[in-house]
């Protein structure tokens, strides 16, 4: 790893970036549909469900399904980040909302807030716990499913460990594996504190 350490920077920060966009893309798309089931209760069954069985089929088979259809490479594996970490986020995000205390949003409409008012100004600042012990959950996943890239072509911390694999050496698992747990503890712990601190606030 010391020898090496140039080539495992950049497959870190390449590991880094594809959980970055995957969770982005997760948050823009997760956070609307959470919201959406919360305020449509017919519709939460539906749109948890759908996340739900997206996350119980084997990360390795999903990856192979988008292949086929999206091809080798970074834009498969970021698809694949997106949808599994899509759970966390939807069902936080409805949780926290529905959560809300109900004499809470009876205090805004009786000052007169709109829907959308009690939505932005009340429920959603109020569900930020909740969605970022969603994201915190979501992170962690993304960080373990993105070593299996180099499967479909794509890189990051992965390709050491698939290169250990197929040349036998443990030294080339650890340069991979070490780091990958390294950044799934420390996006934990810097997702937790912030979990905590808007606990307080809201406190």
């Amino acid at each position: 790893m010391a020898e090496n350490y140039n080539e495992l920077l950049m497959l870190t920060l390449e590991h880094i970036l594809m959980v970055v966009y995957g969770i982005g893309l997760s948050l823009v798309v997760g956070v609307p549909l959470g919201i959406l089931a919360a305020r449509f209760e017919r519709l939460a069954p539906i749109i948890i469900s759908i996340t739900n069985v997206l996350q119980l089929i084997p990360s390795l088979a999903m990856l192979a399904i988008l292949m086929l259809y999206l091809g080798f490479g970074f834009k498969t594996i970021v698809i694949g980040l997106f949808l599994y970490s899509l759970l966390p986020i939807v069902k936080n995000t409805y949780v926290g909302i529905r959560e809300v205390d109900d004499s809470v949003i009876e205090s805004g409409v009786g000052i007169g807030m709109t829907p959308l008012q009690l939505l932005a100004k009340i429920q959603f600042p109020l569900s930020i716990p909740y969605l970022m012990a969603g994201l915190r959950l979501a992170a962690v996943i993304a960080i373990s499913v993105a070593t299996i890239g180099p499967y479909i072509g794509a890189g990051g911390l992965g390709k050491e460990i698939v290169s250990g694999i197929s040349l036998q050496s443990d030294v080339k698992i650890y340069a991979g594996a070490i780091p990958a747990t390294l950044i799934a503890i420390i996006a934990d712990l810097a997702l937790g504190t912030v979990e905590r601190k808007t606990k307080k606030r809201l406190a």
